[in-house]
């Protein structure tokens, strides 16, 4: 006869075996990143076996995972965030240097020193920009991408991401002013 601790070895191995693959998949759904994924699928299942005790089968093995990984997913994103804090009055210092990269309808200006060149055609500009989108959170990073780089309709941004028009301009406010942050540190024009 097994013992207990052997019975819950036993339910915990057949949960990583059924339900590993649904986890990634939504865990990479949620950041875009197959490491980042793959980690907190691997927290997920941590917490899962020192808790596995706890689980009273109120709820389906596979909710319960999903409920641990959703709560590690929200923290990921809270630990990212913390990295990107910009206090106001670096915030209204740093705004006047790259105010002028963007005109009134968010695309990108001209640069000074040639009319007919854009910021972006500048390559030195373009991989101080590149490395400073790197630095954004993963979803952030798509946004930004999505809309200026590919010219995106935020409609579908916001389907693909699955949030409201308000936080995607939200996440898009906020990623715009982190950017001019590190642009304005790291490019020398």
């Amino acid at each position: 006869m097994k013992s207990t601790k052997e019975n819950s070895k036993t339910l915990f191995e057949s949960w990583v075996n059924q339900f590993s693959d649904d986890l990634f998949s939504w865990a990479y759904h949620k950041t875009s990143s197959r490491e980042t994924a793959e980690d907190l699928v691997q927290d997920t299942f941590l917490s899962a076996y020192h808790k596995i005790d706890s689980f009273e089968g109120k709820s389906q093995p596979k909710t319960w995972l999903f409920a641990i990984l959703n709560n590690k997913i929200i923290d990921h994103y809270r630990k990212k965030s913390k990295q990107f804090i910009i206090s106001s009055d670096d915030y209204l210092q740093q705004i006047k240097t790259t105010d002028n990269f963007f005109d009134e309808h968010d695309k990108w200006k001209k640069t000074a020193d040639n009319e007919e060149q854009h910021w972006l055609d500048n390559p030195e500009f373009n991989h101080i920009l590149l490395g400073c989108i790197k630095n954004l959170p993963e979803n952030w990073q798509f946004i930004i991408q999505s809309k200026y780089i590919l010219d995106k309709k935020s409609e579908h941004i916001c389907q693909e991401l699955q949030i409201t028009m308000s936080n995607y301009w939200q996440i898009t406010h906020r990623a715009k002013l982190l950017l001019k942050k590190c642009i304005e540190l790291n490019w020398v024009s």
